[in-house]
């Protein structure tokens, strides 16, 4: 399936798909759910491959995130760039300097999503690397105060990511793979 074939509301509707059946329902952010009830998850779909491009689409929504309060968080999705994952890795980076030298620090913080993640000493087919595993390369633009908000009234939210990575241990590399396969159109 190459991605230049899916239109944005289908990449959009694999995202929410992702986001219900693997992020809200196994709870890994316990934090989703309520957004997406409220509607005030923004979906910014990417298709440029040149890294500029993207980081000016990355300043576009801290923009947004700055006029439209009634946004909680973006997702900025990236249908054409940064499928291979070290690429990726080094587009965050380039991404999380940026948002310090515009001023976002501690306004912004960005979440990392890929389809290939791999958490560092991992092994590839770890199962808790699903944990950040996606449909599309995409950044989790959060609001800090929101997270600051969020895990104040939390019990032991340090934790959280150690609890998601056992959970999704338990369930299985054979059963995280089905559900990530799940979210993608079936005839794109």
């Amino acid at each position: 399936m190459t991605l230049k074939t899916l239109s944005d509301q289908d990449v959009k509707s694999a995202t929410q798909t992702w986001l219900k059946s693997v992020i809200i329902e196994y709870g890994i952010c316990p934090f989703a759910g309520r957004e997406q009830e409220r509607g005030s998850i923004y979906f910014s779909i990417n298709r440029d491959i040149e890294t500029e491009q993207c980081l000016l689409h990355l300043i576009d929504e801290c923009e947004r995130l700055n006029k439209e309060t009634d946004i909680e968080t973006t997702l900025l999705i990236y249908t054409e760039g940064f499928a291979e994952f070290d690429d990726y890795l080094d587009f965050v980076e380039i991404a999380e300097s940026l948002l310090i030298e515009q001023g976002y620090e501690g306004t912004y913080q960005l979440a990392s999503f890929h389809p290939d993640y791999c958490f560092q000493g991992s092994d590839e087919d770890d199962a808790g690397n699903y944990t950040n595993r996606s449909p599309y390369p995409m950044l989790h633009l959060l609001r800090e105060s929101s997270i600051e908000r969020a895990v104040a009234n939390y019990p032991d939210p340090e934790n959280i990511p150690q609890h998601n990575i056992e959970l999704t241990r338990k369930l299985g590399l054979a059963k995280m793979q089905a559900l990530l396969a799940a979210c993608y159109p079936v005839n794109p």
